[in-house]
C-alpha cells in the first residue's frame, strides 16, 4: 500500500506560480514512478506530468510543456510540481499518482495509487 498526500494548491492570479507537493508513505519513493494528473469540473482526468524512479526522465503534456516542472526528492519521499505562467485553463483538482510497475505512464489506468487531490484555481 502507498499513501499519497498532496498540498500546495490554492488561488492564484493568471501569470502566477504555485508549487504542489506530494508526500508518499508506505513504500520507498525511489521504487515508484510518479505522475501528476488534473481534473476540471465536467471533464475527464488528464495527464500533466510524470517522472521515473530515479528522476532522470520526465514527460509532460503538451499543454504544460515549458511551464510546469516535475521533480522528486527521494530522501524526503516527496514529488513536486512547479507550475509557472498559470492560466485559467489550469483550474482543476490536481492529483499525484504512484505507478508500482513499469516506466512512465500517461493514462490514469497506468497508476495504482492516488492522493486525495488539491484544488488549484487560477483567476483571470
Amino acid at each position: 500500500q502507498v499513501q499519497l498526500v498532496e498540498s500546495g494548491g490554492g488561488l492564484v492570479q493568471a501569470g502566477g506560480s504555485l508549487r504542489l507537493s506530494c508526500v508518499a508513505s508506505g513504500r520507498t519513493l525511489s521504487s515508484i514512478a510518479m505522475g501528476w494528473f488534473r481534473q476540471a469540473p465536467g471533464k475527464e482526468r488528464e495527464f500533466v506530468a510524470a517522472i521515473t524512479r530515479t528522476g532522470i526522465t520526465t514527460y509532460y503534456a503538451d499543454s504544460v510543456k515549458g511551464r510546469f516542472t516535475i521533480s522528486r526528492d527521494n530522501a524526503k519521499n516527496t514529488v513536486y510540481l512547479q507550475m509557472n505562467s498559470l492560466n485559467p485553463e489550469a483550474t482543476a483538482v490536481y492529483y499525484c499518482a504512484a505507478r508500482i510497475i513499469g516506466f512512465i505512464g500517461t493514462t490514469p489506468n497506468d497508476y495504482n495509487y492516488w492522493g486525495q487531490g488539491t484544488q488549484v484555481t487560477v483567476s483571470s
